[in-house]
């Protein structure tokens, strides 16, 4: 992509959106605005709004290098700025943690209705989000998050610091990190990537983002095996995300959990995406 000095930003646009295209993304657009966006310091609603409006000197340089990084490297959108929206708020991303998906706000929509000052346990916190998202929705929940990666632990002890939001956070594998703690709920996005998937993954994910926030054995339950007892030994109500097609394994785990009624929740989609279990 070159663009010459004081080019209007639809034709910014629309040559980030070729170089984009050409590289196998699926929203090549979108990326480009948001890339603009991010570069000009304004929403992205905001490149639309000044018909005249250009990109001029080195917000040119800073833009053409990040677009080449999306194209040629294949690098996440939300690392290049930094940022992912997830529920209300906006979390600070890079590659120490996996890239909050939308799909996961169904996780924090589980735990929403739990009654005042419930103990909530976020078990592979990640970036913080299921965690943070809850604490800013629900202040009055006493809200625990847990992660066997310390640097992705350390984004979301960032996130929480910037946006101000009351979270405990504790290093450990699963439910090693706490103990013989109690909880009403436990929550948790684990891995459930198949490692044989690996090849077929978009290549911003499978290049870019952490192995370890993926990736859980030949089925991609290797995790669920262990994290679902240890989770229903602690709490009577447990939520996980699942991968498209896992839903009736992880109840069967639940079950033989003790967790006596079990249901599964599609996302919009249609997938079931999360498998809530309870006592």
């Amino acid at each position: 992509m070159t663009i010459a000095s004081g080019v209007p930003v639809r034709d910014a646009l629309d040559s980030a959106g070729v170089a984009i295209r050409a590289s196998g993304s699926d929203t090549p657009r979108l990326d480009a605005e948001v890339l603009l966006a991010h570069v000009l310091g304004v929403r992205r609603e905001a490149l639309f709004l000044d018909p005249g409006r250009e990109v001029a000197g080195p917000q040119i340089r800073d833009y053409q290098a990040l677009v080449r990084r999306r194209a040629v490297e294949r690098a996440p959108v939300a690392y290049l700025v930094g940022t992912r929206g997830f529920r209300h708020l906006e979390l600070a991303v890079d590659p120490r943690a996996l890239i909050p998906r939308p799909e996961t706000e169904l996780l924090v929509e589980a735990a929403l209705g739990l009654p005042h000052g419930a103990r909530v346990l976020d078990v592979g916190t990640g970036s913080g989000a299921i965690a943070l998202a809850l604490a800013d929705e629900r202040p009055d929940l006493a809200i625990t998050a847990t992660d066997v990666d310390e640097d992705a632990l350390a984004v979301a002890r960032e996130n929480a610091a910037r946006l101000g939001l009351d979270v405990t956070f504790a290093a450990g594998d699963l439910l090693d990190a706490v103990p013989g703690a109690r909880f009403d709920a436990v929550l948790s996005n684990p891995p459930y990537i198949p490692d044989g998937d690996r090849a077929g993954l978009p290549a911003d994910v499978r290049d870019h983002e952490p192995p370890g926030a993926l990736f859980a054995g030949a089925d991609g339950l290797d995790v669920y095996r262990r994290l679902i007892p240890q989770a229903a030994a602690a709490a009577p109500l447990v939520a996980v995300e699942v991968g498209a097609g896992q839903a009736a394994a992880v109840e069967a785990l639940m079950r033989a959990a003790g967790l006596g009624s079990v249901e599964a929740r599609p996302d919009l989609a249609g997938i079931l995406r999360v498998v809530v279990g309870r006592t």
